[in-house]
């Protein structure tokens, strides 16, 4: 189309949200072409905008041409308040130092988790999870051990859902996955070889405010460290124990003591 005709009847700032929702995970660094394609809109009109957004820092265009968010939107997202990441931090850290592997604390968003933050080391497995990236709820522990605690409504909303299959070890059937995840609820927390990633298994943990999960913690070893996950069952649901405790002081308070006269 000529000009900017397919942009006809968006707001400017619904294009300029677009052309920051472009990026993702899986897609850091774009091309004006790829952000005019992910977008749906001119490239006479992505030029544009990613000029202006690049003057105001929100954009950063590198040597190659290619954009990735800039540290302005980092800095505003910093005065986000945060008490789950805030007050869970020091207990990954603890966590890890008391393990030696890579744990890393997600949220469910939407019918994905969504990774808030991570706390590795060198010497430990490599794992998919990064902090802002987004992954499947039925592969990953972390996921597992969310969904397992949502209303009955959600999950079955999810299990009819064409669910993906990451490995050849994913386990997408429904019935066997409601099995799997009624186990998650009765022994309070999860476990995954393979599901994700071919090479790790985890163990994760509901970190549970009242009945409700707020978010989960997981923990992840090589495949062929499998038989030591047990051993790391017990501090992973200590440290998930403590992080709701913290947070239910800091988002509701703490109790308040009854006089008996």
């Amino acid at each position: 189309m000529a000009g900017g005709a397919r942009d006809l009847g968006r707001s400017v700032t619904s294009r300029v949200l677009a052309i920051l929702g472009a990026f993702d995970a899986h897609h850091p660094r774009l091309t004006l072409t790829e952000i005019a394609g992910r977008t749906g809109m001119a490239l006479s009109t992505v030029h544009r905008l990613a000029g202006e957004l690049e003057e105001w820092r929100a954009l950063r265009r590198g040597a190659d041409g290619r954009y990735q968010i800039g540290r302005r939107l980092w800095e505003l997202g910093q005065l986000a308040p945060d008490p789950l990441q805030e007050v869970a931090h020091p207990w990954l850290q603890e966590l890890f130092g008391g393990t030696g592997e890579n744990v890393h604390l997600a949220v469910r968003d939407g019918v994905e988790v969504l990774y808030v933050d991570k706390v590795y080391g060198k010497r430990a497995v490599p794992i998919v999870s990064r902090t802002g990236s987004r992954l499947p709820m039925h592969p990953t522990g972390v996921g597992k051990a969310l969904l397992a605690f949502e209303p009955g409504w959600f999950v079955t909303s999810y299990l009819s859902r064409p669910l993906e299959r990451p490995t050849p070890h994913t386990i997408t059937e429904p019935g066997r996955l409601a099995r799997e995840l009624a186990q998650v609820r009765a022994q309070g927390y999860a476990t995954t070889h393979e599901e994700m990633t071919l090479g790790s298994c985890s163990a994760a943990a509901p970190v549970l405010v009242g009945d409700r999960p707020v978010a989960a913690v997981g923990i992840v070893v090589a495949s062929r460290r499998v038989r030591e996950l047990p051993r790391l069952v017990d501090p992973l649901l200590a440290v998930a124990a403590r992080i709701a405790g913290d947070y239910r002081a800091a988002v509701i308070g703490p109790p308040k003591s009854i006089n008996v006269r």
